[in-house]
């Protein structure tokens, strides 16, 4: 058990757990096997309610501490109530998320300290594809910029985008996965 004594944090993180869990997945490669799930209820028009609760990993099934609600919606402009970000806004929000986790998690394992992080980013889209008005338009982002401002030792800011490459939401974006949509009778 790690007492508050010998804690190792590095931005925030702490070392002994991260170093502890990277020992155990040397040993072990099925421990690093993950399924994240999420769940989806259409409210109404545009409105629908992703529940976060569990997820497997370590070999076991993992509760959350607590339940998480993803709200999303669209715009007026776009027939909706505006009651949540749209997906497209929660696809950026994934990114600037994993990005900033993976940066920072490198970041302290390599004794790096940032002290200040903050991200913007915008992506790019044409309607058109998505409405089905243009078929040769396509359907999602065609460009995303993700600008970091960083307070931290001027040698380590060029080291920070390296590590920003190890995040699993920006690998996907930019690798692509395979997802398979079925489609049930109730």
């Amino acid at each position: 058990m790690t007492t508050e004594e010998n804690i190792n944090l590095v931005n925030g993180i702490n070392l002994n757990v991260l170093k502890d869990t990277v020992s155990a997945i040397e040993a072990d490669p099925e421990l690093g096997k993950c399924q994240f799930r999420a769940r989806n209820k259409w409210i109404d028009a545009t409105h629908n309610c992703t529940t976060i609760s569990s997820f497997y990993g370590a070999k076991q099934e993992m509760p959350h501490e607590q339940e998480f609600e993803l709200h999303a919606d669209e715009p007026p402009i776009l027939a909706g109530k505006d009651q949540g970000a749209n997906p497209v806004e929660h696809l950026l929000n994934a990114l600037a998320g994993c990005v900033t986790t993976s940066m920072v998690a490198h970041a302290a394992v390599r004794g790096i300290h940032i002290e200040e992080l903050e991200s913007e980013l915008e992506g790019d889209i044409d309607l058109r594809g998505f409405l089905g008005l243009a078929p040769t338009v396509p359907k999602g982002f065609t460009n995303i910029r993700l600008k970091f401002k960083v307070k931290a030792d001027a040698e380590n800011v060029k080291k920070l985008k390296s590590l920003a490459e190890f995040s699993p939401v920006y690998n996907t974006l930019i690798q692509g996965a395979k997802v398979d949509i079925a489609i049930e009778p109730q």
